[in-house]
């Protein structure tokens, strides 16, 4: 249980300060988190010494990169499905890839960060008063 609290305290506590020093004024700010999020299964089977488990993780990470990309590009409502999409794809992780890097609590914590991270853009991004990453005035 602990996981999933301290995952939606830290995605909420991350947007809440982003938000007050102007970080995710710009676009770029949730691309960059959606890609970081995606790395960290390549990094844990990298610190192994997996190859195969690099590669593997690398092309499982390349759709979430994509995403990043299409909603920086275009409409940021692509970040926050591809940090949801993340958030299923933590769900399901260890039963797709065997990453004897994953620490345990892993799957549990980041789906839920990934969780509060696609619901605290996707309430920014309704709010049009509120500039998020240039989406709305």
């Amino acid at each position: 249980m602990l996981p999933y609290v301290v995952g939606i305290g830290l995605s909420l506590g991350v947007a809440v300060f982003a938000r007050w020093v102007g970080l995710d004024r710009d676009r770029a700010f949730y691309p960059i988190v959606l890609i970081v999020i995606a790395s960290y299964y390549v990094l844990f089977a990298a610190m192994v010494g997996s190859v195969e488990g690099a590669l593997l993780e690398s092309i499982v990470m390349a759709p979430f990169v994509i995403a990043a990309v299409v909603g920086f590009k275009g409409s940021q409502w692509v970040i926050v499905a591809g940090l949801a999409a993340h958030g299923l794809q933590d769900a399901v992780h260890g039963h797709i890839i065997a990453n004897a890097g994953v620490p345990a609590w892993w799957p549990a914590w980041c789906l839920a960060y990934d969780v509060g991270a696609a619901g605290a853009l996707a309430w920014l991004l309704t709010r049009p008063q509120v500039n998020v990453a240039g989406a709305a005035a």
